[in-house]
């Protein structure tokens, strides 16, 4: 043969190598089939059961004199502001909020207080209806954020036990504040990239399964993702409440990325990293960062349609310096800007350092072990017969739960970086979205509420641990309780239900600062265990 005819078949053969899919050893194994039971059923409805009653009995009993309490006296007011000057109701009215200067956050949890408000009118039921009833879909979502990532609903059913009686979600869920919104839209953008991720997963396997990889070296594309689209619109909305919501755009949007090229590695992708690049960060882009930002938009409807919002015309009545750069843009777009802008000097200026102090402040370490709750009612020195009374809810978290916080993450980042167990990833990431922004800018005022999005993947990190721990271990010696169970009953099961009762009885011990009961000083001043509660 010549050497030009031997030098065309290498060719040839290069080429069909390059363009061939590859050949991996092992084959990545099968995702699992996500089965719903009448477990997964009948639990879910028993905790959502107990999630809407623990919510809604006595919503309307801590008040002043009928009017909010606490920073109540901030949003219900806006948002009766909003149903009384509204024309549309899609569209919404404005909050004008003259009594306190500058309205310091979006639009979209106010507007969602409001809808209860237009129902039963400016009452306490009307602004804290819309709250519970969040707060409820809450403990669902986070029981159902557990069941999607462990496959389990015995796991499933601990989240949303512990959701259920943690003192976070609870008071967060009760007063109409907007923490408890922002909560529910991050859980649920959570779950829904946990389905994305397993969705994507199944057709790449099902790509792998059928020869359907394709020739190109950046792998096969994988269709539009609606769960991940989902996922963006969720977090849009969490941006419409509060601006953390940008926090968890930015951790949620990489992960979703490095779980995609993860996955284009594990099925063999050649040049998966490109392959990433080219197939899935701009798409991951536009659903979770340009979606958002139109919601964000959306969300200021009410706003660019009224003219007489705060800073609506500031370019044209001379409330923008006339050699600021606003000036070069319409007259509406500068000063929607100008009212961020100031915003975000109003938050920059709530330093520690700059002489800003309150007596509930607390600085992020201290969430770990929920070290300093905020006083959100009190009403003392109440007649009670011989002893005077009080009645006091704080934003307290269940110690059982926030007291194991560290020990969660800590075995958590042990069984995800030396285990590689990947079910603990969304929580870990997750709750560092809600965790580390907030650390590294310590200086700034915070308070134990900014806390409450890390309660829901607090519990599915604890969840986790107690699935891995039910059933482990040598059956335990006690004959009555193998009667009891009908059957031999593991350590680690034992554990498990002990831990859980615990869970139950400090919530119901602490409960009186829950809820708000009328109880003695005495008894108060006995359940304070810590000076840094009170």
């Amino acid at each position: 043969m010549s050497t030009a005819a031997q030098s065309t078949r290498k060719a040839r053969r290069a080429r069909r190598a390059r363009h061939a899919p590859p050949v991996l050893a092992p084959v990545p194994p099968a995702p699992r089939p996500f089965r719903w039971t009448r477990a997964d059923t009948v639990s879910t409805l028993v905790i959502a059961v107990l999630a809407f009653f623990t919510r809604f009995v006595g919503l309307t009993s801590a008040v002043s004199s009928g009017t909010p309490v606490f920073d109540e006296k901030h949003y219900v007011p806006q948002a009766w502001d909003m149903v009384r000057s509204q024309v549309n109701p899609l569209i919404g009215g404005i909050e004008s909020n003259p009594g306190y200067g500058l309205v310091v956050h979006p639009p979209l949890g106010k507007q969602l207080i409001a809808y209860g408000e237009m129902i039963f009118g400016y009452t306490p039921l009307g602004w804290r209806v819309m709250v519970a009833l969040f707060g409820s879909l809450t403990v669902v979502f986070t029981m159902a954020l557990a069941r999607r990532i462990s496959h389990s609903w015995q796991v499933a059913t601990f989240a949303g036990v512990l959701a259920v009686f943690d003192g976070v979600l609870l008071v967060s869920s009760r007063f109409g504040m907007l923490d408890i919104f922002q909560v529910f839209f991050i859980v649920a953008a959570a779950w829904a990239l946990a389905r994305d991720h397993q969705q994507v997963r199944e057709r790449f396997h099902h790509a792998w399964v059928n020869g359907l990889m394709g020739v190109s070296a950046f792998g096969p594309r994988l269709g539009f993702r609606w769960w991940r689209f989902t996922a963006g619109v969720l977090l849009g909305l969490a941006l419409g409440v509060k601006w953390s919501g940008l926090y968890y755009i930015a951790f949620f949007g990489l992960m979703s990325v490095f779980l995609d090229l993860a996955l284009r590695r594990r099925y063999g992708v050649r040049r998966y990293v490109t392959g990433t690049l080219v197939r899935d960060t701009l798409p991951a882009l536009g659903s979770l960062v340009v979606v958002p930002a139109l919601l964000y938009l959306w969300a200021w409807r009410a706003w660019f349609a009224s003219e007489t919002s705060v800073y609506r015309h500031a370019a044209t009545d001379g409330t923008i310096a006339p050699d600021s750069w606003l000036n070069l843009l319409p007259d509406t777009v500068a000063g929607w800007l100008h009212y961020h802008l100031s915003v975000l000097e109003f938050h920059a200026s709530l330093t520690t350092s700059a002489g800003h102090s309150h007596p509930w402040d607390s600085k992020p370490w201290s969430w770990l072990v929920g070290a300093r709750p905020i006083l959100y009612f009190s009403s003392t020195e109440l007649e009670c017969g011989a002893e005077t009374c009080r009645r006091m809810i704080f934003l307290f978290g269940t110690p059982a739960i926030w007291w194991v916080t560290v020990p969660a993450l800590l075995w958590g980042l042990w069984c995800l970086l030396i285990r590689r167990d990947r079910r603990f990833l969304i929580p870990l990431v997750a709750f560092t979205a809600g965790f580390l922004p907030w650390l590294v800018g310590y200086d700034r005022q915070m308070y134990f509420f900014y806390a409450a999005a890390l309660a829901p993947f607090t519990i599915c990190l604890i969840a986790l641990a107690l699935g891995q721990l039910t059933g482990a271990g040598r059956p335990v010696p006690r004959l009555w309780l193998r009667r009891l169970a009908g059957g031999p009953v593991p350590w680690g099961t034992l554990l498990v239900i002990v831990y859980l009762a615990l869970v139950v009885a400090m919530f119901c011990y602490w409960s009186p600062i829950l809820y708000g009961y009328m109880i003695p000083d005495s008894v108060y001043h006995s359940i304070m265990w810590l000076p840094s509660w009170t």
